[in-house]
């Protein structure tokens, strides 16, 4: 069945002269509607607001459904009686921090920031209002399944999703609306495992096109800032356990411009990602057989990391070097958890003894 878009500067419709049935979390809906349009209004999130200007569309009382939405922008895939609509909202730019590193930013900053990925779904098929509460939490179910698997820096998961919407959308019989009963329908045959796998395949690929075209790519110093970790801090505690100098805003200048250097290196950034990844698992008990709240004298892999790091960026000296730093825990060291402290203070005592090399 053809549907129609239409499009306006303060919303947009999906329209269907023959109707749809619709189950969906928008901002005016009963839930399950029969309806001609299906509204994103741009608008504050308020019933009476969102719902005057769905108006706009000259439509009449409970012909349509509206969600409100900071952004009406959107992209469309089809998949022969599958069609789903992408609506993106963002708050946030990746921005140059220097020639070869870059990081996630936010005018509004990370407390108001928000990302949001929100889908219409609309199935070219007769279906039941139970067919359509499936497909619903399908929908859900693998976004939040995919995005889960995205692994993403923590501060942008809290901003994620935090008001994205769904809705999905069938055809009713070419019946008189006034007599349809929607709990009685005359529905059409459907493979509902082949539909749920095609569905999770859509919103899948769906939410990777919209990282894309929203041009969201997350770095180093993204998952740094996940941390808490700032470039300041660093230099910080390095320079708590600088011997045999004066402490200058020179010096700590060099120390800022070999740390940012060193997080370009694919090795060190592996490192570091590895004990981050690692430091997520542990803590948050994912590994049977191992009690990061017992310290055993047994485990030394972070050591290891830490002794890698320093040795990757200024070798057999640096390695020497860890020990002061590992040992003492300077500044921002402290704080961190028991993978992290060892891995940044290998960072710091292989950056330090790179600047004295030079």
């Amino acid at each position: 069945m053809k549907i129609n878009i239409i499009e306006k500067d303060y919303g947009i419709a999906i329209n269907n002269p023959n109707h749809f049935l619709a189950f969906s979390d928008f901002t005016v809906s009963d839930g399950i509607d029969i309806v001609e349009n299906v509204n994103i209004i741009k608008a504050k999130d308020e019933y009476k607001s969102t719902a005057k200007k769905a108006e706009i569309f000259n439509q009449s009382e409970r012909s349509y459904i509206a969600q409100a939405s900071q952004s009406l922008d959107y992209f469309t895939n089809n998949y022969d009686d599958l069609t789903i609509f992408t609506f993106t909202s963002n708050d946030v730019v990746v921005e140059d921090f220097t020639d070869h590193l870059r990081v996630a930013n936010s005018k509004k900053g990370f407390g108001d920031a928000r990302i949001n990925i929100s889908h219409v779904i609309y199935i070219d098929k007769v279906l039941s209002p139970k067919d359509l509460l499936k497909i619903f939490k399908i929908a859900t179910n693998i976004k939040a399944k995919v995005l889960a698997n995205m692994a993403l820096p923590l501060h942008i998961q809290n901003i994620l999703n935090t008001d994205d919407f769904l809705a999905v959308l069938a055809n009713v019989p070419e019946n008189d609306l006034d007599s349809l009963d929607i709990n009685n329908l005359d529905v059409d045959n459907v493979d509902f495992d082949d539909l749920k796998i095609r569905i999770e395949d859509a919103v899948e690929i769906s939410i990777e096109d919209a990282f894309e075209k929203l041009e969201l790519t997350f770095g180093i110093l993204d998952y740094l800032v996940a941390e808490g970790i700032l470039i300041g801090d660093l230099v910080d505690a390095g320079m708590e356990l600088a011997e045999g100098v004066e402490v200058t805003d020179e010096l700590r200048e060099k120390m800022k411009v070999q740390i940012l250097k060193s997080l370009t290196d694919i090795n060190v950034i592996t490192l570091i990602a590895a004990a981050m990844r690692t430091e997520q698992d542990l803590t948050g008990n994912r590994i049977r057989e191992v009690d990061v709240s017992d310290d055993s004298a047994y485990l030394y892999a972070d050591e290891v990391l830490g002794l890698a790091i320093a040795n990757q960026i200024a070798g057999t000296k640096a390695a020497f070097n860890f020990k002061r730093y590992d040992e003492a825990k300077p500044g921002i060291i402290y704080g961190l958890p028991p993978l992290l402290d060892d891995i940044f203070a290998g960072l710091i005592a292989g950056c330090m003894s790179k600047i004295f090399e030079e």
